[in-house]
């Protein structure tokens, strides 16, 4: 019998890269972080989930935990709080795993009884959980997005009338739910709850408007205030979404950048809104949002076109995916632009106890980036 050989690992190395996460054995398609950071979540078509601790980035071992997802594959779709939820390719089904912490400190991961219905007509693309846990969106490359209560009921069903939906994401907030697509706006909806935690209805919030093709992705930044765009037409753009949508006011653009763009195109706005990051076939260049040049460019990351990319919920590390392993860098950028936002800060203000803690923050950033370059920077 002919020996198959296996791929060879893509090697890839650079001063700010802090880890490679290898143990799929299968391309790795999907990344999220624990909404209290202290996980990686990552599904793979060799039909497991792993779990990483955020801990052990900087450590030269790099333990994952892994659930093994059935005789399906785990799509690539993933969202995680709490439980984890993976579309399964081949069964068309969404099933949600419950995380059961045992006395070790190790977790068990055990299927809930019964995967959610089929309710959509064409594959899942993206999925997500509110971090409020009241509720799970899908999206499918249709217009559709379904909102499911966590039990696996249909609450709402949005056409989003993209022609097809490109990209959809639950906010970080858990209050939207957007999608982009074929048409050069993004959507967003609010998904509104009763006091006493009874689901009401979703309504249209705001649409970002300017870009002059299909948009290919978006991303928020934690607290939904600021979102990045990235379209065909080439541009990249970050928006100020902190308005009063009720009273019809639309968000404000900030900042229009020019960016390579080739398919798949991933853009993942740091949480603290200071950064972004792009990928391009398999390259990520990142820029700051304050003036929008560009900081960094990591070339040839993965053997692959990278499928995911996304920040920690603390804006110090960026990871990607998009052959079988996940790299880790350094969020340098993120770094500088709290340096100078702050000295920028401390400039006008002349109150002593802001001054003392905006003098810490900038050495505390000072002291991260020595840290990562070795040296004064």
């Amino acid at each position: 019998r002919a020996r198959r050989d296996k791929p060879q690992q893509h090697s890839f190395t650079h001063r700010l890269l802090v880890a490679a996460l290898k143990g799929h054995s299968g391309s790795v398609s999907c990344l999220d972080f624990s909404s209290n950071g202290k996980y990686l979540a990552s599904c793979a078509d060799d039909r497991t989930v792993r779990l990483w601790s955020t801990r052990d980035f900087t450590a030269r071992e790099h333990r994952c935990l892994r659930a093994n997802v059935g005789l399906d594959h785990a799509g690539r779709c993933l969202s995680f709080h709490r439980a984890f939820i993976v579309w399964l390719a081949n069964g068309e089904t969404i099933r949600v795993y419950k995380m059961n912490k045992k006395d070790d400190d190790s977790f068990t991961f055990t299927a809930t009884s019964g995967d959610f219905p089929k309710k959509h007509k064409a594959p899942v693309i993206n999925i997500g959980i509110a971090e409020t846990g009241k509720f799970i969106m899908t999206a499918s490359s249709d217009t559709t997005i379904l909102i499911w209560s966590p039990k696996g009921e249909v609450l709402a069903s949005i056409n989003t009338n993209q022609m097809n939906n490109a990209y959809a994401a639950v906010s970080p907030c858990g209050r939207f739910v957007a999608s982009c697509g074929f048409t050069p706006d993004v959507k967003v909806w609010e998904v509104c709850f009763g006091k006493n935690g009874d689901f009401r209805e979703v309504a249209r919030a705001f649409e970002l408007k300017g870009h002059t093709a299909g948009v290919h992705c978006f991303s928020f930044s934690n607290d939904s205030r600021r979102m990045a765009t990235v379209s065909k037409d080439g541009t990249w753009k970050f928006w100020d979404t902190d308005v009063e949508y009720k009273k019809q006011q639309d968000p404000y653009l900030l900042l229009t950048g020019k960016c390579e763009v080739t398919e798949p195109c991933r853009i993942a706005l740091s949480p603290d809104a200071r950064v972004v990051a792009m990928s391009n076939g398999t390259d990520i260049v990142v820029y700051n949002t304050r003036r929008g040049e560009e900081e960094e460019r990591f070339l040839a990351v993965h053997g692959q076109a990278i499928t995911d990319l996304a920040f920690d919920t603390n804006s110090r590390y960026l990871v990607s995916c998009g052959d079988r392993a996940i790299r880790v860098f350094h969020n340098t950028a993120g770094h500088r632009a709290v340096v100078e936002e702050m000295e920028a800060m401390l400039k006008k203000t002349g109150n002593k106890a802001t001054r003392e803690r905006l003098e810490q923050q900038i050495s505390s950033a000072r002291k991260a980036l020595a840290a990562i370059y070795g040296k004064k920077h």
